[in-house]
């Protein structure tokens, strides 16, 4: 595979992953775990996957100030200057807004990719070839290109994508963005066979990226390109203090891509998974919805299925008669909870928050 100095990423790496606790706190977030067991953490997978078409010096983490010495520790290869670091929460359109002005700076003639830290996908040549078939679309066109993923359930838990189903190109023109539906509108998504997840993976050039940005976003934009003279160089760090949390709390998706008309997604042929709460990750590892998922501990389950266990160390862990429970011991704390109310966890941290403190969260 080619390595073409004009290819750039931006690996999305400053969330909390607030679903997966007790293992990803504020402190030390599910990207810089090993959530699988398979030897490297989620931030270090995504990069080693995307070194496949991307030089390594071209290659940017964004994350929030505090996790910069984390990124160092887990990917020594990068120089410090390839971490962009957020000094304030700001959800994802001003932080890649900043990020593709510093690469536009420094080649005018880039297209980069904006990938997640924290997904999971399998088949990694189907992915580059997918990466490949959108730089060169994104090379030759005024496109913003998004990777779309094959929905194989009617989930609402994700936005859909839906495209011109009669283009015959890979590349498809995007009808619009939909919300996270109900069963029955994603039931009714995934009959009409032209509707895609949205897995927040995007690639445009910088040009066209900025173009939208100006047209869509003035106020933003105008906001980060008053520091173009002081984007990499020294003074730039005073002039990202000052002026960040001056920008709108805006995503990429409702900034640029909802309204603009240049839309492209590309279906991918990659199999693919969010990793986004611990009922994810069960159905990542087991290979039956019977099954009891294992991460580094050692089990003894009698007349027990269904059970996500995660353990600190490789701890025997003794189930009975326990169905469909998420088991996950970390440090100080073991949590034992309905796999059926996952999307709870999120309140229950704030319940721990405010009986034993800050730094169990």
């Amino acid at each position: 595979m080619k390595m073409n100095k004009n290819y750039y990423a931006i690996i999305m790496a400053g969330g909390v992953g607030s679903r997966f606790w007790p293992v990803s706190k504020e402190a030390f977030p599910k990207q810089f775990h090993d959530m699988l067991g398979t030897g490297q953490t989620l931030l270090q997978k995504t990069t080693s996957r995307l070194e496949g078409l991307i030089p390594k010096e071209n290659i940017f983490i964004l994350t929030n100030e505090r996790y910069c010495d984390l990124v160092l520790e887990q990917l020594p290869q990068l120089h410090k200057n390839q971490i962009i670091a957020e000094p304030a929460m700001r959800n994802t359109a001003p932080c890649i807004l900043m990020a593709s002005l510093k690469i536009h700076k420094q080649n005018p003639d880039a297209v980069m990719v904006v990938a997640p830290s924290d997904h999971w996908i399998e088949d990694e040549s189907a992915f580059i070839s997918n990466l490949q078939n959108a730089f060169d679309f994104a090379e030759t066109s005024d496109a913003l290109m998004t990777l779309g993923i094959q929905p194989t359930f009617a989930n609402t838990g994700y936005g859909y994508i839906e495209y011109d189903k009669t283009s015959r190109a890979a590349q498809k023109k995007v009808i619009q963005f939909r919300e996270k539906p109900n069963y029955e509108t994603a039931k009714g998504f995934l009959e009409q066979g032209n509707f895609l997840w949205n897995g927040g993976i995007f690639i445009w050039s910088t040009s066209s990226v900025l173009k939208a940005f100006e047209t869509h976003q003035p106020t933003l934009y105008n906001l980060f390109a008053a520091g173009q003279a002081v984007y990499n160089t020294d003074d730039e760090t005073s002039f990202v203090l000052e002026n960040y949390s001056k920008s709108e709390n805006i995503s990429v998706d409702y900034a640029i891509m909802e309204p603009s008309k240049n839309v492209y997604v590309i279906p991918a042929t990659f199999d693919w998974n969010d990793l986004g709460t611990w009922g994810s990750l069960y159905d990542k590892i087991s290979e039956e919805p019977t099954e009891n998922a294992v991460v580094n501990a050692r089990l003894l389950a009698n007349n027990s299925s269904g059970n996500m266990i995660k353990t600190d160390t490789n701890k025997i862990v003794v189930l009975e008669d326990l169905d469909d429970f998420i088991v996950v011991e970390e440090k100080e704390i073991l949590l034992i909870f309905p796999k059926s109310k996952e999307q709870d966890i999120k309140q229950l941290r704030e319940r721990v928050r405010k009986k034993f403190g800050d730094q169990h969260i």
